[in-house]
């Protein structure tokens, strides 16, 4: 049980109070000014420090690229078949790897775990938290999307051993025949259950099991995609069939703010804190957040860890706002943009009553460089004291 007292406090949703902050139970309590508490509490005196939820980052691999180690710690890709989706990253990440401390101490404290891009279908994404030992004690929300991706990483992954998919068009064409078998999966499924007396039960097929909950519209697609025509293939192949996708990385989606203004698909955008290290990242920009939030899309900021190191997320979104996005809007990027994009935004990403306790308390601004975290908590415990 924790009592913060007369911190800064930006709820996100509801703005900035000066107030008192009470924890128990993993949970924010009561949010107020002079809050009474027993010795039980721990009292944080936060005068005069800002008080944010914790950060979030919507696509990541923290955990199964793990530092330091080369080939026996790189658990994101399955490289032997384009078809994968009913892989799970609960069976690859280890929460002992050290980023998961740097994220604790730059203030993230929930995370998407999402398989990498080498495969058209590369399997499901987990929503965790970034501090413990157990993975499972971690999970936020299990699976909270399935992966596909587009473009040059399953071209190259393939094309070099004269597999397929060579070509784009190869992508989609497999891409639509797994979503048609697994829709003809789900029916089967449906009338067996509807009267199984005179229909027969399929036979469990792992691959279109995994895809029924996308099937069914409770979670997305998260779409790998940078150049602007693979992500238009993407919302006509969601459009095809009736699916729900969120459009990661989009790189040149500032190139088609337009059109995707109509679409409004949430997007989740980055990482620009790197070298363009392939074609399809020749118009990689921070520009990007800006020009994507102007036109009224729900944009999420992402490390895409490692290739930016976690700790860095607040980096980015400080980034963005020198590159024009508005301060605000850069800060729902970290926070509560990405938990409804993730669908965990009952729990986390705003600073609310009855949310989990994930907090950072802060010396200053988190997006300028020099700030520092001072207390960071993670559902109720604090795990981080500068």
């Amino acid at each position: 049980m924790i009592l913060i007292k007369n911190g800064t406090i930006n709820t996100i949703t509801n703005g900035i109070k000066k107030c008192d902050l009470l924890i128990e139970d993993k949970k924010i309590k009561e949010i107020g000014e002079n809050l009474k508490v027993t010795d039980e509490y721990t009292i944080i005196d936060a005068t005069n420090k800002l008080i944010f939820p914790g950060f979030i980052d919507a696509h990541t691999h923290l955990g199964l690229w793990e530092d330091s180690i080369g080939f026996e710690g790189a658990d994101g890709n399955e490289e032997t078949d384009p078809i994968t989706p009913n892989l799970n990253p609960i069976d690859g990440i280890n929460p002992m790897d050290i980023n998961f401390k740097e994220a604790i101490q730059g203030g993230v404290t929930s995370v998407c775990v999402t398989p990498g891009s080498a495969n058209v279908m590369s399997g499901e994404c987990i929503a965790i938290k970034t501090f413990g030992r157990r993975i499972d004690d971690m999970v936020i929300k299990n699976p909270v999307a399935s992966k596909i991706a587009f473009g040059e990483n399953p071209k190259s992954c393939y094309g070099r051993d004269d597999k397929t998919p060579q070509t784009r068009m190869a992508i989609a064409s497999i891409l639509r025949e797994n979503i048609i078998k697994a829709k003809e999966y789900l029916e089967q499924i449906e009338e067996y259950e509807k009267d199984p007396e005179n229909n027969d039960k399929p036979e469990f097929d792992i691959r279109y099991d995994s895809l029924i909950k996308v099937l069914r519209k409770e979670i997305p697609f998260k779409v790998h995609a940078h150049r602007a025509d693979d992500i238009f293939t993407a919302i006509r192949i969601a459009k095809e069939f009736d699916l729900d996708i969120t459009l990661d990385h989009c790189t040149e989606g500032h190139l088609i703010a337009d059109e995707l203004s109509t679409e409004n698909y949430p997007v989740i955008v980055g990482t620009a804190l790197s070298e363009r290290t392939k074609v399809e990242l020749k118009n990689l920009s921070f520009d990007t957040p800006k020009v994507l939030s102007e036109k009224g899309l729900s944009v999420s900021i992402t490390t895409d860890h490692p290739v930016t190191p976690i700790q860095y997320l607040t980096i980015c979104a400080g980034l963005s706002v020198k590159h024009g996005m508005k301060y605000e809007k850069a800060i729902e990027a970290i926070t509560i943009n990405p938990a409804k994009a993730l669908r965990i935004d009952e729990r986390v990403g705003s600073i609310e009553v009855g949310k989990d306790a994930d907090l950072v308390i802060w010396d200053n601004d988190p997006l300028n460089i020099y700030s520092n975290v001072l207390y960071t908590i993670v559902d109720g415990k604090i795990v981080y004291k500068k």
